[in-house]
């Protein structure tokens, strides 16, 4: 990382020509940067200013060794004013930093910074050249010091908070990477920008570092949102597949938002896919899976053909015998103390191209209550919503979704997906 070394610039007019001119016997008028000339007329003795003027001269041959030299005669002139040990300080970080040294230009940087000569912007700016010169020197306490100071002191250049995360992640500060780094995002998301993909990544990496799980699946989610790209969904429907919470009812659902993003395609996969939604009690769902296999090629090529031929065949056979049988099923649901009846009559009625009626049984099914998962039947109300087209609805209902076991997880998916289509 390239970062601006400013602390040189401070010594343009005081060390030039008319500033050190006819150094013996003399008291030499220089003028402080930023401040009026008027109020800044101050003296350098010759003691002083002659090894300074030797000092500068070594520096533009880039003879750091005899430059650093002649600073260090200057400094140990016995009664310096405020203002010779300032301009020395000045001359010190000059070459410290021509010369590569940053702890000697880190430690100049410092004397200037505390001085009061120094006005309020050079101090801003000395802390940020501080900052990269201590994070390039891998001393990252140092620099996550001077960066704090900086944005204490007004400093508002984005590549320092760049850089301070960056700071806290190489000394495995995790946590306060993570906070700084989130930081940045809520602010560019409030800015209206979108957030870099790599920032995000960093995100995700120090939270696992950190072990907070939940902090990364909702960094994961903004991946998504921002870059769905597969290997970004992959990372979590995998969360979804591998947690511990998430009971046997939904293992259809979270495959189901696994072919939807591309992620079940191989022929076992979408064989206990199928079978998931035949138990599931949703024998037309298993005929759309069986469907997307033939197309894509993943069913009917192997050598396991005639069993996938024979699990279609009792597929489409229980597919019929349940559309046969939704009137005498919706007439026992609506019998029913529990709402769970009519949410899967409805489900049935939706997927078998009866929209609006089974839409309508579902909502019923809600109201009455008495259910095994409201959250789980909100998720399928939100599904069944985006089955019959009616997509603005479906993103509505799965904003409702909650709980702890996975349907809010899945829900929040859905409406990416939904979203982006």
């Amino acid at each position: 990382m390239k970062v601006r070394l400013l602390t040189a610039g401070l010594l343009t007019g005081l060390l030039s020509g008319s500033a050190l001119a006819g150094v013996a016997g003399f008291a030499t008028s220089v003028m402080m940067p930023g401040t009026a000339q008027a109020e800044a007329q101050e003296a350098l003795r010759p003691a002083v200013g002659k090894p300074l003027q030797q000092a500068q001269a070594a520096l533009r041959k880039k003879a750091f060794p005899q430059a650093m030299a002649a600073v260090n005669a200057a400094d140990a002139v016995s009664g310096k004013s405020a203002y010779e040990s300032y301009v020395i300080a000045q001359m010190r970080a000059a070459v410290a930093q021509s010369s590569g040294n940053a702890t000697e230009s880190i430690a100049a940087d410092d004397v200037l910074i505390a001085s009061s000569r120094t006005p309020g912007p050079e101090k801003v700016r000395l802390l940020m050249a501080e900052a990269g010169l201590a994070y390039t020197a891998h001393d990252y306490p140092r620099s996550i010091t001077a960066l704090q100071r900086y944005f204490k002191a007004g400093g508002t250049d984005a590549s320092m908070q760049t850089l301070l995360i960056q700071a806290y992640y190489l000394q495995k500060d995790y946590p306060n990477a993570a906070k700084a780094q989130a930081s940045q995002i809520a602010a560019e998301v409030k800015a209206g920008q979108k957030p870099a993909e790599n920032q995000l990544n960093l995100l995700a990496a120090v939270q696992q570092q950190s072990n907070d799980l939940d902090g990364f699946n909702a960094t994961m989610v903004k991946l998504v949102q921002y870059y769905p790209k597969p290997q970004y969904w992959a990372q979590l429907v995998h969360g979804l597949r591998t947690n511990p919470n998430i009971p046997e009812r939904l293992l259809y659902d979270v495959d189901r938002i696994r072919l939807a993003v591309g992620l079940l395609t191989s022929t076992a996969d979408l064989m206990d896919m199928t079978e998931l939604a035949v138990q599931a009690g949703y024998p037309a769902l298993a005929q759309q899976v069986m469907a997307f296999g033939y197309a894509g090629g993943g069913l009917g090529k192997d050598a396991g053909a005639a069993r996938e031929a024979r699990l279609k065949a009792l597929v489409d056979q229980t597919a019929a015998a349940k559309k046969a049988s939704l009137p005498t099923d919706e007439k026992a649901a609506q019998a029913a103390s529990s709402g769970d009846a009519l949410l899967a009559v409805g489900y049935n009625y939706v997927s078998f191209g009866q929209a609006d009626h089974g839409l309508a049984l579902m909502q019923a099914g809600i109201a009455r209550g008495k259910l095994v998962s409201e959250d789980d039947a909100k998720l399928h109300l939100g599904l069944a919503y985006m089955d019959a087209g009616r997509k603005p609805d479906a993103i509505k209902v799965l904003k409702t979704v909650g709980g702890t076991d996975g349907a809010a997880q899945l829900a929040e998916l859905w409406i990416l997906q939904i979203g982006k289509k």
